[in-house]
């Protein structure tokens, strides 16, 4: 009988599941949901690729007429772009590694991506699989979207069966998917996936480890970060990376 271990916010549970995989939550302060609300070596290539996408939109102007955070993201960073079915396959196969599910135009992923490629470097996790939601235009490539009406969620636009799956694999460390009214909070009935989400998966999800690195207090992702605000992004992507490198982790 294994222990299911799960750390939501502040708060320690800790129970009893017959073949229960080990699943633990750092901070799950929610970051982006919708878009219109938030926004030759093939490695070598995979990182570049991921730096000049997050990098091109230094002080950029969205359409709701907000800047984009300027970032600098290190040369070595250890983003690799992936898909879906790319990640089901490695949890399906027992396979132990770090994935990040967020989108550069996330304004809650470029508050904490910096540090997290700092961490990365930092404990040698050489490799963190990038997933990211949206397309370039803005609309949801992987999750299911819901809108209120009339006071009650309807589904507008399906996700992938892939994504349904993830669902499952990570269902202990994930928040419900809320939508906001008049400051209600309505539960749509699913779990979600929000960005940013970071994870470290032991034995293709025998142990899972989730944390946003996002700062509880903070409510304005594109603000200048308080020195405490830096510790505590810091402090949840240590807890995320200090396992270091996962390559040989089963």
């Amino acid at each position: 009988m294994k222990k299911l271990l799960m750390i939501l916010a502040a708060v320690l549970l800790i129970g009893c599941k017959a073949d229960a995989p080990k699943q633990e939550t750092g901070n799950t302060t929610q970051g982006c949901d919708a878009f219109d609300v938030c926004e030759e070596d093939s490695f070598a290539i995979a990182t570049a690729n991921f730096k000049e996408a997050y990098e091109a939109l230094n002080g950029k102007t969205n359409a709701s007429g907000k800047v984009h955070r300027t970032i600098h993201l290190p040369e070595n960073h250890p983003f690799v772009e992936t898909d879906i079915e790319t990640v089901l396959d490695l949890l399906k196969n027992g396979k132990s590694f770090y994935l990040y599910v967020g989108d550069e135009m996330c304004p809650w992923c470029r508050a904490v991506i910096e540090t997290a490629a700092d961490k990365a470097i930092q404990y040698s996790a050489h490799e963190v699989l990038y997933l990211p939601i949206w397309d370039e235009d803005g609309n949801e490539i992987l999750r299911d979207k819901y809108e209120l009406q009339d006071g009650k969620p309807v589904l507008v636009s399906e996700g992938t069966e892939g994504y349904q799956e993830l669902l499952k694999y990570f269902d202990e460390v994930l928040a419900p998917y809320t939508l906001s009214e008049d400051e209600n909070e309505i539960e749509v009935g699913e779990k979600r996936i929000y960005a940013p989400n970071f994870f470290r998966i032991i034995g293709g999800g025998r142990e899972v480890y989730m944390t946003t690195g996002i700062p509880e207090d903070l409510s304005d992702p594109r603000a200048e970060l308080s020195a405490d605000q830096e510790k505590e992004i810091a402090d949840q992507l240590d807890e995320l990376f200090k396992t270091g490198s996962l390559v040989n982790v089963k």
